[in-house]
């Protein structure tokens, strides 16, 4: 085992198995999937375009009191400009103008939280802590360990992501240490009603006009087969995933990194049941996946793969978004958690936005003042918020 402690009370590691064990019994954090060895493993071991590292700070008494997990991003700036937005290549070039971004060399970005999902998974904070203390701490010990370490490919850009507003009151004391914060994509989540004993709960909830269009979806999508995908099976099928995958990635406005499905396969044989993966089968060809995680009381849907020349005609996606509310319906879930992007679809199934804060700042501190300006022009996409519930089931 080896670590790089930066002072006393902190401890650099390069591998999550790394962590002393009773690093993690004192944290008694993995009851939320995303701050356990288990998951975090799978994905650190699939990722190896990622360069990954991990904080622990421990009290006087050396006992560990939080915990960040942090990936490292080469980013090729030009490699995925055609997929940018109108606004965000705009802003690009004013980024580049006040040379912000460099023009030729990719970026060297460092993320502090989960570079593949929506919402508060890259810090961990006992609550008997200070938290704004603690989170100050954790973001010195990340810039001076990087400082020291990464002198031949320093990092370009910081980001601690995805704040609720609940959190501003601790996480706006990152803007002390020199970073600015902006709005991304919300995450639009779905209370799940305590009267749905089952999907068909669900569609009576809903005001007659997205009754007769979820309808619609269902019957379009009907001859779809779907499969589990299991550990024995995955391999065989990992392929078409990809392939899926790839083309719903590429609509994005904006990824940070490409994600390795392989990963799957590592969370379904650690993770088991509470990792959700199933395909959808027309004719024997796979025209879609899905994939989420049972976490807490929460099911988090994870990526898609679609396949678009179909899916208007089968309502693939549309099938998919039902499926997720069908599942967290049987499984008793309380929130199901959408995720970002097609924000406007998700809502007409009765999703609301949950508004998440990025943190940014830039090492040099001159550029850094600049950088103000260019996250000015960055706006999270407008759209059009349905409110599908008729008014008893409380969800309007």
């Amino acid at each position: 085992m080896s670590s790089n402690s930066v002072s006393n009370n902190t401890f650099i590691y390069q591998y999550i198995n790394e962590i002393p064990k009773k690093f993690w019994d004192e944290l008694d954090c993995s009851s939320n999937v995303y701050f356990s060895s288990e998951y975090l493993d799978a994905v650190e071991k699939n990722n190896d375009h990622l360069t990954f590292f991990y904080v622990v700070l421990t009290d006087t008494k050396q006992k560990a009191i939080a915990f960040a997990s942090v990936q490292i991003i080469t980013f090729h700036l030009n490699a995925i400009e055609n997929d940018l937005s109108t606004i965000v290549k705009r802003v690009t070039s004013l980024a580049r103008k006040f040379k912000i971004l460099p023009s030729e060399k990719p970026l060297q970005i460092l993320s502090c939280g989960n570079s593949f999902v929506s919402g508060e998974h890259g810090i961990f904070i006992k609550n008997d802590q200070n938290k704004k203390t603690v989170l100050r701490k954790l973001a010195k010990a990340i810039l001076k360990h990087t400082e020291k370490n990464y002198k031949e490919r320093p990092i370009d850009i910081f980001i601690m992501k995805d704040f609720v507003a609940a959190s501003l009151t601790i996480s706006n004391e990152l803007i002390s240490l020199g970073y600015y914060s902006f709005n991304v994509e919300p995450n639009m989540k779905l209370t799940i009603h305590e009267n749905w004993q089952n999907f068909d709960h669900y569609l009576t909830s809903l005001k007659t006009k997205f009754r007769v269009k979820a309808k619609k979806a269902l019957k379009l999508s009907h001859n779809l087969l779907v499969k589990e995908i299991t550990v024995e099976n995955f391999d065989e099928q990992v392929k078409e995933m990809t392939e899926l995958y790839k083309r719903v990635a590429s609509k994005a406005d904006f990824n940070l990194g490409a994600f390795n499905l392989a990963t799957y396969k590592s969370l379904k044989e650690k993770l088991g049941d509470i990792y959700l993966l199933k395909s959808y089968w027309l004719d024997h060809k796979m025209v879609g996946f899905m994939s989420g995680m049972l976490n807490e009381n929460k099911l988090d849907a994870h990526f898609v793969g679609i396949d678009y020349e179909l899916n208007r005609s089968y309502a693939i996606y549309q099938r998919m978004l039902y499926d997720y509310i069908d599942i967290a319906i049987t499984k008793k879930i309380t929130t199901l958690n959408f995720g970002r992007t097609a924000s406007e679809i998700k809502s007409s199934v009765g999703a609301t936005p949950e508004h998440l804060t990025v943190y940014i700042r830039h090492k040099k501190s001159i550029t850094n003042k600049f950088l103000k300006l260019f996250l000015l022009k960055i706006q999270p996409t407008e759209f059009h918020q349905k409110f599908p519930f008729k008014i008893e089931s409380k969800n309007s």
